[in-house]
């Protein structure tokens, strides 16, 4: 076997990569799911931004972290959820316990928003979320560098029955679905035609309001109502 290759020795370098406090307090302020930038982790590891970028890079060639790049934005976030369970069962060993993300978004733009033509905030980010519980969404970004969703079989009917015109949707010359990361919550919501479609359904249905002087949606009490019956997300 190549030594280079030997499950001790590559055992003994992720356990490095974890061992150094500044990397162990980065991946445990990733362990709550939400994306952070290099600035923000280099707050958080108290160390400066050209040592964190250090510190990223060796995380990251470990598949300890991933970054996720939108736009200009660069993110990074934990590898996988097999990453998470060993920080969990090892933060459980250890006795500690970690800061939850707090966002700083104004609350009127963090509950709902538009992002260019598709919703953000945290009711998109539900939403996203109980999409892919329901198993409406096929794809996804852990692992890959590909964050294009399709829709599934089920999830196709869901929507069609909902009024959205799906075959439509696809035809229009802009990528279908993918997940895109939401700048409040840290976390996907769905862009491209279909979070388009989802948007302009609920606007149509009342469900959402549309602030006409700022990005800000408010939910209605008749949305929260049939965003709790046809998708069960408690508002």
């Amino acid at each position: 076997m190549n030594v280079d290759t030997h499950p001790d020795l590559a055992v003994s370098r992720i356990a490095a990569a974890i061992g150094a406090p500044a990397r162990a307090r980065i991946l445990y302020s990733l362990l709550d799911g939400h994306a952070r930038t290099s600035t923000e982790l280099a707050v958080v590891a108290d160390v400066s931004p050209s040592t964190a970028s250090v510190h990223l890079n060796l995380l990251v060639s470990q598949r300890l972290i991933k970054l996720l790049v939108q736009g200009k934005h660069r993110y990074f976030s934990l590898h996988g959820p097999s990453v998470a369970s060993t920080l969990e069962n090892l933060c459980v060993l250890a006795g500690a316990q970690h800061e939850k993300f707090v966002a700083n978004t104004p609350n009127h733009l963090r509950q709902a928003r538009t992002c260019y033509d598709h919703m953000a905030g945290a009711t998109a980010v539900l939403l996203h979320n109980r999409f892919k519980s329901l198993g409406w969404l096929s794809g996804s970004l852990n692992g890959s560098t590909n964050n294009s969703y399709d829709l599934t079989p089920a999830g196709t009917r869901a929507l069609v029955a909902l009024g959205i015109d799906v075959a439509a949707t696809r035809n229009l010359r802009r990528r279908f679905a993918y997940s895109c990361l939401d700048w409040s919550e840290r976390q996907p919501h769905i862009g491209g035609a279909l979070g388009a479609a989802l948007l302009k359904l609920a606007l149509k249905r009342k469900w959402l309001v549309q602030d006409l002087d700022s990005r800000s949606l408010s939910i209605t009490s008749y949305g929260r109502r049939e965003i709790h019956s046809r998708f069960g997300v408690q508002l």
